[in-house]
Formats: C-alpha cells, sequence, structure tokens
C-alpha cells in the first residue's frame, strides 16, 4: 500500500515460490480471475454489490468459497474508507470520480475465519485450509474504470 500527498492506496499480490501443488496454483489463479471479473463489473452507473456477486459467482462456480468478513472498500484520507462491496443490485452507485478497492479473499474450504487475538490482525481460515487473496484500487472514470495499482 501506499501513501502519497496524504491520499491511501491498497493492492495485494500472491507469489508462488517453489514447487507448488496443482490445487493451489488454481486456488490462486482463480481468486486473481475473480478480481478481473470484478473490475469488469465496476462500470459507471452500475452498482458495487455487482462487483461482489461477479466475484462470488465465479469462486463458487469453481468449489471455493468467500470470506465475507474482509471485501473490497473505498480508499481516500484513510486507509479504509465505506463503500464495502456489497449483493448484486445493492450498495452504492458506481459514479465517476468513485476510488475504490476490490479484493476477493477466496478459500479452498469453508468461509469461516477467525483473527489472531494475539496481534489483531493475522487471519486464519477455521479449517485450515489455504486461502488467496489479488487486490486493486480502481478509479471510476466516465466510460468504465482505470486500474491505479498495477
Amino acid at each position: 500500500s501506499t501513501i502519497y500527498n496524504g491520499y491511501f492506496s491498497d493492492a495485494s499480490r500472491m507469489f508462488m515460490i517453489g514447487e507448488v501443488a496443482e490445487d493451489r496454483q488454481k486456488l490462486v489463479r482463480v481468486t486473481k480471475e475473480c478480481l478481473e471479473k470484478g473490475i469488469e463489473a465496476a462500470q459507471p452507473w452500475r452498482f458495487l454489490g455487482d462487483v461482489g456477486a461477479v466475484i462470488q459467482e465465479h469462486a463458487e462456480s469453481n468449489g471455493y468459497s468467500v470470506v465475507r468478513e474482509f471485501c473490497g472498500h473505498g480508499v481516500g484520507l484513510k486507509f479504509h474508507e465505506i463503500p464495502d462491496v456489497g449483493r448484486r443490485g445493492t450498495g452504492m452507485l458506481l459514479v465517476p470520480g468513485m476510488i475504490f478497492t476490490i479484493e476477493p479473499m477466496i478459500n479452498m474450504g469453508e468461509r469461516d475465519i477467525f483473527i489472531d487475538e494475539d496481534n489483531d490482525w493475522t487471519v486464519i481460515t477455521e479449517d485450515e485450509q489455504p486461502s488467496a487473496q489479488w487486490e486493486n484500487t480502481i478509479l471510476i472514470t466516465e466510460t468504465g474504470n482505470e486500474i491505479l495499482t498495477w
């Protein structure tokens, strides 16, 4: 993440090091596809919930679950701002000038997670199955969107 002139951005990438099992490679690939589909859905005059819906549909069609406790969010003068990504046809209307993140967190197993109480930051899946996350910050434009964090 970057803070520039008092404004925040947010991004997340996945890297596979060494020999990675085929099922884990697929999880990372499908999670990136979820991000790409979310970005495609983030168009002016649509609803923010439409973004979450295409992500969930793609993840579940591949046998995965979607973490719901964390989601894409607004960015600006704070690291996490409103709006939060929600359900299809709901949420904030996307208008030119809006900046927010899309950050699918996709689990190989169940969607349930817990946060380590020792540091209030580390997130682990309840069933201890692998999870993947990709994230970009985007700007809604008059004609579509622009990815700000490639």
